[in-house]
């Protein structure tokens, strides 16, 4: 019996011959069955695009159809596939449909259509190039090629994005180092949120400067204090905290008493109370909240080896203490303090000589919450 023949053997007799010529028909007649079975299953809804697979595969399977139509099968499977969100399966299923006839738009289609949703924009052209090349008028293609183009340009202009940021971070970070300044982890962030340094393009450094009220723990911001390489700019005090102290201003909500007059404040910073960073981790730091924050290589890691921060050492490491800032001295002057570890941005405390809480704060029984 044919059936029973082994493997490459050529039948010998026509009887032999008529059992495999009957067996190609059944084996035929079959995949075609298959085919339309899986074609009335993809019509009857998601509950049923499973089955649709199935009979495409045993379909696929009978190795009995010409190439043509085998790849009309491969097609129609990486079609629910697509329907499915199987796109990587999609892709497959279409590119051996393409392999056995490459004149198969369908399949052309959705080989860019799963390349599309895989994000592999390049693949997902050239497939619509050569499906319209044999069918100018494909209106499907044409639609798919200009949400290509578009999403390439959408990568392009992030890609340009994150280019950006990463430079301008690179550099910020350069302007920092240069001056001597050392930055920690950022500190207070519920209330200073993802402020970061800026430098412009004189090379001055902006700091957006986070004042606190030791008392009652109460806040407000300075946007924009701005200091040269050199500090000749921005006398501290002036002219931002002499205005929000002046007799013009109201008093603070809180103070009742008065006490929070231009005479009587005092500013301080908290020294040995953090840990300067490695350049890659102020990196970091800078780019959260760009274009680029999700960036895993960001090119500066070899910088680390010769950072002398690198190893976790901290200018004023120990017991925390308050210095009192000089409002004569520049803000840049003040930041250059070996034990001042800037803690993402600048944070000076302000309390009052005129309160009561100034003698608990000066005997430094008093210290920020964790």
């Amino acid at each position: 019996m044919a059936l029973l023949m082994e493997k490459g053997s050529e039948p010998q007799t026509e009887s032999e011959r008529a059992d495999l010529d009957a067996i190609a028909a059944l084996k035929e007649n079959t995949a075609i069955e298959l085919k339309d079975k899986g074609n009335e299953y993809v019509k009857m809804g998601k509950k049923h695009f499973a089955d649709a697979i199935d009979c495409y595969t045993r379909a696929i399977n009978q190795q009995a159809l010409s190439d043509s139509d085998t790849s009309v099968l491969f097609s129609n499977r990486a079609h629910v596939n697509l329907l499915l969100g199987n796109y990587r399966r999609a892709l497959t299923d279409a590119e051996d449909a393409i392999k056995l006839c490459s004149t198969n738009v369908k399949a052309l289609y959705r080989a860019a259509k799963a390349s599309f949703a895989l994000n592999l924009l390049p693949e997902s052209t050239l497939h619509c190039q050569n499906g319209i090349k044999h069918d100018p008028s494909n209106e499907e293609l044409k639609k798919l090629l200009r949400q290509i183009e578009s999403k390439k340009m959408e990568h392009q202009q992030r890609e340009a994005q994150v280019s950006k940021a990463i430079s301008e971070a690179k550099d910020l970070v350069s302007a920092i180092k240069s001056r001597g300044l050392k930055i920690g982890k950022a500190m207070y962030q519920e209330l200073t949120g993802l402020r970061k340094p800026v430098l412009d393009k004189n090379n001055i450094l902006h700091w957006p400067v986070l004042l606190l009220y030791a008392e009652v723990m109460s806040s407000d911001f300075i946007e924009d204090f701005s200091t040269n390489a050199f500090g000749y700019t921005c006398i501290l005090w002036f002219p931002e905290l002499s205005n929000m102290f002046s007799e013009s201003c109201k008093p603070l909500s809180w103070d009742q008493e008065h006490n929070y007059t231009r005479e009587a404040v005092e500013l301080y910073y908290e020294a040995g109370s953090g840990v300067s960073l490695s350049t890659t981790k102020i990196l970091r730091c800078l780019l959260e909240g760009t274009a680029a924050s999700h960036v895993e290589n960001i090119g500066d890691e070899e910088n680390d080896a010769n950072d002398n921060s690198n190893d976790g050492s901290s200018a004023g490491k120990g017991s925390s203490k308050w210095v009192k800032v000089n409002e004569k001295r520049t803000l840049h002057d003040v930041l250059k303090e070996p034990n001042f570890v800037i803690p993402g941005i600048p944070v000076f405390f302000v309390v009052s000589k005129r309160s009561s809480f100034y003698k608990e704060f000066k005997a430094g029984k008093w210290a920020p919450p964790p």
